[in-house]
């Protein structure tokens, strides 16, 4: 068996479904590499954790890569293997909202996750997409998404922008209702693993076992009830109750957020970018071909889904 690899979990989030499931399946286990996970100790150090060498690979947003790569064009990180497809966050409303339009978020006290720049980014993008002035929009204070849920069950916001647990909890309050799940947006390549280029190149056997790995997950996630899902990976999140964290996985998958494959398609991947271009994150172009690494993200065989 190769050396263990130390596996940086970006943050605890339901959206990560597909990682927690591999590791409580033992997809990894099965394809024989020790992978050791552990949490890293803020999403803006990730990459930095990469890069002197306290973590072999991270899961996270290929933004964080092309950030990298705007401010030097010779950074080593790239991406492989997609998992996390969509958009995870939702728009939350307080009142029923049915065939949402983003012009419907003209003249409502909005206020957006800051967790991470993507949340806004690609809302803003979207919003420009539908022929509306990002900046006309009514955004309130910047304030982490805790505290946008206690501001908006006093009645000081009309709309929030969140992820789960947040937006079951509002529903299930009956202060919230759902308007908008961006992952309907389509593939916009949210969430893949991500190394050094020196890493993946000495480390290929070990890379391809971590998407092979994931291919297991990504099947048992298809095709398995939520109920099951949630049982398998509960012990993750302790807090929630199994019939919480089924509703979850049911509203995340039924909206396409997670991928099918690993294969991290061009077109989704400039999607994104644009997306970072339009909300001034990045100036430059990085090349798909740079960042990612399409062989890896392919090095699975049909036979491991079974």
């Amino acid at each position: 068996m190769p050396r263990p690899i130390t596996l940086f979990e970006n943050l605890r989030a339901v959206p990560y479904t597909p990682f927690y499931l591999a590791i409580a399946r033992g997809d990894w286990v099965r394809e024989g590499i020790d992978v050791r996970v552990e949490t890293s100790p803020a999403m803006n150090q990730t990459a930095a954790a990469l890069l002197d060498g306290r973590a072999d690979v991270s899961w996270g947003g290929p933004m964080r890569v092309m950030t990298y790569h705007d401010a030097d064009p010779k950074s080593p990180l790239i991406c492989f293997g997609q998992v996390v497809a969509g958009d995870p966050f939702i728009l939350v409303g307080r009142t029923r909202k049915r065939n949402f339009r983003f012009a419907d978020l003209i003249g409502q006290r909005i206020a957006v996750a800051i967790e991470a720049p993507t949340p806004w980014l690609t809302l803003q993008d979207d919003v420009g997409r539908a022929g509306i002035d990002p900046h006309s929009l009514r955004r309130l204070k910047d304030r982490p998404m805790a505290e946008n849920v206690a501001l908006f069950q006093r009645g000081r916001l009309d709309v929030v922008q969140v992820f789960e647990p947040y937006a079951d909890a509002l529903v299930q309050s009956g202060k919230g209702h759902i308007w908008h799940r961006f992952a309907t947006r389509g593939d916009i390549a949210y969430t893949s693993f991500y190394t050094t280029r020196k890493f993946a190149r000495r480390n290929r056997k070990t890379c391809e076992a971590l998407v092979r790995g994931i291919v297991r997950a990504q099947a048992a996630l298809h095709s398995e009830t939520p109920g099951q899902i949630a049982s398998q990976i509960g012990s993750f999140f302790p807090d929630f109750k199994k019939a919480a964290l089924a509703r979850m996985i049911k509203g995340y998958r039924d909206s396409g957020l997670w991928a099918r494959t690993p294969a991290l398609p061009a077109e989704a991947f400039t999607r994104l970018k644009a997306a970072l271009i339009s909300g001034g994150l990045i100036a430059s172009d990085p090349p798909y071909e740079l960042l990612v690494d399409a062989g890896l993200s392919n090095a699975f065989d049909e036979d491991t889904q079974s």
